[in-house]
Parts: C-alpha cells; sequence; structure tokens
C-alpha cells in the first residue's frame, strides 16, 4: 500500500501503525484527535505548517521498508 495526501492520518496508520512514529518526527502528534480521522494528509499538513510531499516520502519510504 501506498500513502497518499488525500488519506488521512487513521487511515495511514491502519495499513501500519509503526507509521505512527514518522507522525511525531514531522510534529504531528494528534493520532488519536478526532481530526485524525476526518482530515486528509494534506489538510493536517497545512493546519500543522508541515510540509506534506516530505511527510508522504517519508511515510512510503518506512512502509516499502516494513513490508507493507
Amino acid at each position: 500500500m501506498t500513502a497518499t495526501k488525500d488519506m488521512s492520518i487513521a487511515e495511514v496508520l491502519k495499513m501500519n501503525r509503526g507509521t505512527a512514529s514518522i507522525f511525531m518526527e514531522h510534529g504531528m502528534h494528534c493520532m488519536g484527535c478526532p481530526h485524525a480521522t476526518a482530515e486528509s494528509l494534506e489538510e493536517a499538513g497545512m493546519v500543522h505548517g508541515i510540509d506534506v510531499d516530505a511527510l508522504v516520502d517519508n511515510l512510503n519510504a518506512y512502509l516499502a521498508s516494513n513490508g507493507e
């Protein structure tokens, strides 16, 4: 599976719970927040002032190296 900007945090976490560390490295500590299921990664990135392209790249590198 591949993470995309239009996915929610919750969707990515369902693919692999280990991605939580990637979110935290990018300053997104909101994995249990109600917005984690409603906002896309792109929307959450704008709220948190995060480079979403870098986040998605890091998520996909993690997923690729962990058999997902």
